[in-house]
């Protein structure tokens, strides 16, 4: 997903291993990006390309004539079973094949507009009527849309304008269209007449609000930022942020758009049809998700030249097309098969031509010439303050100044290209295969540019451009830009940040709604990659579309550095296995107290994954053979026969899961009441599988209206997750999501 498809990947590492020896070490000896670039780009052969469009044509992105026509069908036999929800993906994937102005993408819109009128989404209804119209809806089936817009906006209070659709439907209706639809219409004005007495208003959208909140105490040294904190730099650990006051949990402390973001495509197969011959139903994110500012939808508005690209609003497309999409667009495929992010260092570099274009290109002629060191233009001088432990004074005697790298010329740290620029792709961290794959990559992306003539350095307009235009001096543009595109791929391994979203996971078989955090986008937030990595951090990051927001978790005295979680939490891992993970991808061992207090512990492990003996229930502890930790308890197990009877109960609780999604509560009840029985025996109560039997039970309970019993199983639930993810984690905000909506059915 985030780096080329396999096919590529092992295409390029054969190639790789293939090369002489001597260009090897030419290519991993190489000091500066550009020399990596050019040595790897010079390899780059015809036969390469050929193979990678091969790979790329299996994505279907162009608009395919005869799709519209099947989708529709398809949303039809959904909109008859009353599946109003999967009827309208359905017609939107008909819309995004479809060409403007024609009847294909006309009656794909109305039908939507149908599904969409059952979920209850009247005012998107209304602008997919609008849409249909606009594309040149049939004139013959105009009637029964213009009933269904005429009931939206009596729905919604629009009375004046519901009457005046009522009035234009009876003057323009035939008599024979008239007959078939008059008991409807006269319906329609009592209802218009009965809602005129009364006045409704619609509450705000509690997330509009969020949305729109701004920074109280904005920060005058860092962009996105509140005065809390403070930018620092140390010659080993880099830039940070600092508080500089006692804060309080729950208080902002960053809210930054992202500079950059790409949806991530999901499980997208590239293959063009199903195993049946026909085009694909399968549901992505780039079904629900707008394609640039990542907002939910129900109703898609594509793209005109391609059938992938999809957003919320015609304003979201047309900003997406100005930005970076009409170059993008004829280069859906090739994207797809190179990564996110090979597209975010692309589009990264295409936003860029909205700052200051000769600044760039001097930035990235001094990369090419200063051996990757970036420096900012002036060197501006920022004063870091250290702080005493107790916050009380700042000793002045200490204050020193420092060039920060991603300032302006004035100190100021903001979301912006040249913030991006700097930072680290940790160039020499990264393997030479993995750079000649890079290198590789984005070579063959700057040969499809050039190819098509697309003129990627357009200073400062952002009005739409023609597709073909001719670039002058193109080649040595694309050589300076194909550096810059390079040095963001290598910064993405550390730098790229995962936008997530919740979503229900509700099925029909379940009462209560569960909800997991799921991966929507990837991103790039300068201020938020300025947070140093703990696994124990004093922050939290949500998600608002593209909007990061990080809130204190603890309380963080004055001093204390801003620390986040790059992933590796020490609630979902163990130490060696997070210190293996920030090894890999970030190039630094951890030792923040999370980390140091687990070198400390004893061999029992965590709760929620150790032994417990049989006798006494103290967990056991050692290696191989386990012994119980009450001295005064010979109890004594092979590690082996433990971890076997956990895989027999493991089995059976799969089996109770399948009887609970098949209906059949009572089987699974009885196998969960026994699971749980056996897991007494050699499991301590805050193990994950106890919590997972009784989470299974709680569901089990709830289907059969039990409430009471169901509730009481969750709570222990919640205590397993409570000890392992914390009390203020996501997955206990999911845990007592859940039980809020027992208690409320339970009433």
């Amino acid at each position: 997903m985030d780096l080329p498809v396999d096919e590529w990947k092992s295409y390029l590492l054969q190639k790789w291993s293939l090369l002489p020896k001597s260009i090897q070490v030419s290519i991993s000896t190489a000091e500066t990006l550009s020399d990596i670039f050019l040595h790897s780009s010079s390899l780059l052969q015809s036969e390469d390309e050929m193979f990678l469009k091969r790979l790329s044509r299996g994505y279907l992105v162009e608009k395919d004539p005869n799709a519209p026509l099947f989708y529709r069908e398809e949303g039809n036999k959904k909109f008859q079973e009353k599946d109003y929800m999967g009827a309208t993906v359905l017609y939107s994937k008909g819309v995004s094949h479809s060409r403007p102005n024609t009847e294909d993408i006309s009656l794909c819109y109305a039908n939507r507009s149908a599904a969409l009128f059952h979920l209850g989404q009247y005012e998107t209804c209304l602008q997919d009527i609008i849409r249909a119209q606009t594309h040149g809806y049939p004139e013959r089936l105009q009637p029964k849309m213009m009933l269904r817009k005429a009931e939206c906006l009596v729905t919604l209070g629009r009375l004046q304008e519901a009457g005046q659709t009522i009035s234009d439907l009876e003057s323009n209706l035939a008599a024979s269209q008239f007959k078939i639809i008059q008991r409807t219409l006269c319906h329609l004005k009592m209802k218009v007449r009965e809602k005129e007495t009364l006045t409704e208003t619609s509450p705000a959208a509690p997330t509009k609000a969020f949305e729109n909140m701004d920074l109280r105490e904005k920060n005058e040294q860092i962009s996105s930022a509140t005065s809390s904190v403070s930018l620092c730099i140390d010659p080993l650990k880099g830039r940070y942020l600092i508080a500089t006051k006692d804060i309080l949990p729950g208080e902002l402390l960053v809210r930054e758009d992202a500079f950059v973001s790409v949806l991530n495509p999901g499980e997208m197969s590239p293959l063009c049809y199903g195993l049946d011959g026909k085009w694909n139903t399968r549901v992505t994110n780039g079904d629900l998700y707008c394609h640039r500012c990542l907002k939910h939808t129900l109703a898609t508005v594509p793209c005109d030249g391609c059938s992938y690209a999809k957003y919320c609003s015609q304003e979201c497309m047309q900003q997406a097309w100005d930005l970076y999409h009409s170059i993008e667009c004829s280069l859906g495929g090739l994207l797809l098969t190179l990564g996110v992010f090979c597209h975010i260092a692309l589009r990264s570099t295409l936003l860029a031509r909205f700052e200051d274009v000769g600044k760039v290109i001097r930035r990235l002629c001094g990369d090419i010439s200063n051996k990757d060191i970036c420096l900012p233009e002036s060197k501006n001088l920022v004063q870091t303050f250290s702080y005493d432990l107790e916050g009380e004074s700042e000793k002045n005697d200490k204050t020193v100044e420092t060039p920060i790298p991603g300032c302006d010329i004035n100190g100021k740290y903001e979301n912006n290209y040249n913030a991006v620029f700097n930072l680290l792709p940790h160039t020499e961290n990264h393997s030479p295969e993995h750079k000649f794959l890079c290198a590789l990559s984005v070579s063959a992306l700057c040969r499809q540019l050039e190819a098509a003539n697309l003129q990627i350095l357009t200073t400062g307009s952002k009005s739409s451009q023609p597709k073909t235009a001719v670039a002058p001096a193109l080649c040595q543009e694309l050589h300076i830009w194909g550096v810059a595109m390079l040095r963001h791929m290598l910064q993405l391994q550390c730098n790229a940040q995962a936008i997530t979203t919740i979503q229900q996971t509700e099925s029909k078989e379940n009462i209560i709604t569960n909800s997991k955090q799921v991966r929507l986008a990837t991103g790039i937030f300068p201020v938020v990659s300025l947070l140093n990595h703990s696994c124990s951090p004093n922050t939290s990051v949500s998600f608002i579309s593209t909007v990061a927001t990080v809130r204190a978790s603890v309380q963080i005295g004055k001093g204390q550095e801003i620390l986040h979680c790059y992933g590796p939490h020490e609630s979902r891992m163990g130490a060696a296995e997070r210190q293996q993970k920030l090894r890999s991808q970030y190039f630094f061992d951890c030792n923040c107290p999370a980390c140091q207090n687990e070198k400390h512990r004893t061999t029992t492990g965590s709760k929620w994954e150790a032994f417990c003996c049989n006798r006494c229930r103290t967990l056991m502890q050692g290696d191989d053979v386990l012994s119980c930790g009450n001295t005064s308890c010979t109890e004594a197990v092979s590690r082996d026969h433990l971890v076997s009877q956990l895989q027999d109960l493991q089995q059976q609780i799969k089996m109770a899961q399948k009887l609970l999604k098949n209906g059949k509560l009572e089987q699974a009840i009885q196998l969960l009441l026994g699971c749980r029985y056996d897991a007494e025996s050699f499991l301590p109560a805050e193990h994950s599988v106890v919590g997972e039997i009784e989470d299974d039970l709680a569901q089990a309970y709830a289907a059969l209206g039990d409430w009471q019993k169901s509730a009481a199983h969750l709570q222990k639930s919640l205590h397993v997750v409570e000890v392992r993810h914390g009390p203020s984690s996501v997955e206990m905000g999911h845990e007592l999501f859940k039980l809020a909506q027992i208690f409320f059915n339970g009433v």
